[in-house]
């Protein structure tokens, strides 16, 4: 979910930083695209939507993947696409929290994302995961090839299992029927090693996700290690950034750890962080389907390089020196090493031995002023009777290569940061909205849809709906509530109205809050000021979202099936509740959490539905 608020952007901000990501020879260049596919569960910072709600359901115009995915393949055609699920709708295993127990239905719903791409979005997916950092099921993988072939996917690849080198490649070394249908082994967040049996399968290796590094220098240095030692300690061929960009409110789990930021919507403001340069040593001179040279790539004062050739003449080499301290990952730990300032000769020899001069690119980290120099054209290098010398420093890359095609691009300066609008509406009334969901609102558990209320003749056609009426088959420890957060983090005295319209008989209820302190991974422990109204005409306000901290209740005379206005006023230590305009409670002491976004949602995985929100 690590996408969410860069689809509400306006033009051109939203198109120049598609352009930073994908369009070749501009930015990033990036070579590949990693999705989720949507599981109505959390999956780090956010649910997203999946294509099949209910087992007779089926939507592909849900979410922001298949935008995504469209304006990655309209800026870069060759772009190679992965679909992964992280969590599954809760019909997929009637009941149980696990995918596998009927495999035929869970490869039938995944086939079926892989040709709705195709359907309604003609884009073509190259690669295909089992579920991200959990259990594979050898059987299941099986079936998910046949499943494929019997459609006519034979060629889209399956990736296993996104979590660890074990004990999928012993497993696979042990099992020629599973050895036979997986193509690429992905680990995730390796280290820079690989494991002998990995190794043994002859598989293609990937680092299938990897960096989730504040996107600082020290991120960029962490990125610029991983990007050459991947291959030369590991032997792996492709490294995955999570994320693409930092598209979701910074203080989610793991803030700002995308590749570039842009997590300002309402202002239009972005910033093009140094991994994006780093990334570019390696994308603008290299493709999906070049080779690497099998050399022994650590540079004798520490660092490393990598070779790689398109086979038909041109050399691509990448170098870098990054020091220990200036290029930490998020995880796991590194062991210490040095890297000194040093001369390094490097020999072309077979048809290289022709190369007379190669282009230089250059990126100097630079920890003491803070004014890194980033993806710098130099002179060109000339080779004399194949061999060349360079002085190397430390915290540098350099790219030196035969193609001249690498350029530095960039746009005019965009709009300075501003905070989340201080009053701020939304009436949901939009007949053909551009995405299933509303702009800024951040689905943390269930899914909250624009809705059109074909029987209400009032003031309620056009509403947001939460539509998710099982728990899913969860990644994380999702909520028992539905939640969706809005805002800026940093509120503390705020007034949030909603009209409420709870679907639910008996036991059904909804929610409005402020003060929200969490969310992501952690948003069952979310805390803040809850004001609940039930189906059965009872009232609570409620010191977090699970309910167990009651703060007040009573009764409040809400009956399920009709619209009611809930209001919620904190002010300092003093928070108060109207109904439909008509105080219901007041001067209820508030003490922690001080600060927080606003959210809505409901008491259980249940129908309702929302209107005319409005934060101030």
């Amino acid at each position: 979910a690590t996408s969410r608020l860069l689809v509400n952007y306006q033009e051109p901000y939203r198109s120049q930083i598609l352009d930073y990501l994908f369009k070749p020879n501009f930015g990033a260049s990036l070579h590949m695209l990693k999705v989720e596919i949507g599981g109505d569960a959390q999956s780090t910072d956010g649910t997203e939507p999946s294509h099949m709600h209910y087992e007779n359901d089926e939507n592909y115009f849900r979410g922001y993947e298949w935008w995504l995915m469209k304006e990655a393949k309209k800026r870069n055609p060759k772009i190679k696409l992965i679909g992964l699920p992280w969590a599954f709708p809760g019909w997929i295993g009637k009941g149980e929290n696990w995918p596998y127990d009927y495999p035929d239905i869970t490869a039938y719903y995944i086939v079926s994302w892989i040709l709705g791409a195709k359907q309604y979005h003609d884009l073509d997916i190259d690669y295909v995961g089992i579920w991200n950092e959990r259990a594979f099921s050898s059987k299941y993988i099986k079936l998910l090839r046949y499943t494929l072939d019997k459609h006519g996917l034979e060629q889209v690849r399956i990736i296993a299992s996104d979590r660890l080198w074990e004990p999928i490649s012993f497993v696979m070394m042990i099992d020629s029927e599973l050895h036979g249908v997986v193509d690429v082994i992905g680990a995730h967040y390796p280290g820079t090693k690989t494991v002998p049996n990995a190794v043994l399968t002859g598989k293609k290796l990937w680092s299938s996700e990897d960096y989730s590094t504040f996107n600082d220098d020290v991120g960029a240095g962490c990125w610029a290690r991983i990007l050459n030692q991947n291959y030369v300690n590991g032997n792996m061929t492709s490294t995955i950034a999570w994320n693409l960009v930092a598209s979701y409110y910074e203080e989610l789990p793991f803030g700002r750890c995308g590749l570039m930021t842009a997590q300002e919507p309402w202002s239009g403001h972005y910033k093009v962080e140094s991994p994006i340069w780093i990334t570019a040593h390696t994308t603008q001179f290299t493709q999906p389907g070049w080779w690497y040279l099998q050399v022994d790539g650590h540079l004798e004062g520490g660092g490393s390089f990598v070779a790689l050739t398109d086979g038909l003449g041109n050399l691509t080499i990448i170098i870098e020196t990054m020091s220990h301290n200036h290029s930490k990952c998020i995880r796991p730990p590194l062991p210490n090493f040095n890297v000194k300032p040093q001369r390094a000769t490097f020999y072309l020899k077979g048809s290289f031995y022709m190369v007379e001069t190669l282009q230089v690119w250059h990126s100097r980290l630079d920890f003491e002023s803070g004014k890194s120099s980033l993806f710098q054209q130099l002179r060109p290098i000339n080779v004399w009777g194949g061999r060349f010398s360079l002085d190397l420093n430390v915290d540098e890359v350099y790219t030196l290569t035969t193609l001249k095609t690498g350029r530095k691009c960039a746009y005019p300066e965009p709009p300075p940061p501003q905070p989340f609008p201080s009053n701020y509406k939304d009436d949901f009334n939009i007949g053909n909205p551009p995405f299933s969901e509303a702009p800024n609102f951040a689905d943390q558990t269930g899914v909250f849809e624009y809705f059109i209320n074909a029987s209400d003749p009032g003031d309620h056609v056009f509403t947001l709906r939460q539509v998710v009426v099982q728990r899913p088959i969860t990644w994380v420890s999702d909520a028992d509530q539905t939640i969706s957060v809005i805002g800026n983090f940093k509120w503390v005295n705020m007034t949030v109205t909603c009209d409420i319209y709870i679907e639910k008989p008996r036991d059904g209820g909804v929610f409005i809050a402020g003060r929200v302190d969490n969310g992501g991974i952690y948003v069952r422990r979310t805390k803040g000021i809850f004001f609940w109204v039930f189906a059965d005409g009872t009232y609570r306000v409620t010191g977090d979202l699970a309910g167990e901290k009651i703060l007040m209740k009573g009764l409040a005379g809400v009956q399920d099936n009709a619209w009611h206005t809930l209001t919620l006023s904190i002010q300092g230590n003093s928070a108060s509740g109207l109904l439909n305009g008509y105080p219901l409670w007041e001067n209820v002491t508030v003490s922690s959490p001080g600060n927080g976004w606003a959210a809505l949602g409901t008491r259980s995985f249940e129908l309702a539905q929302f209107d005319n929100f409005h934060v101030e």
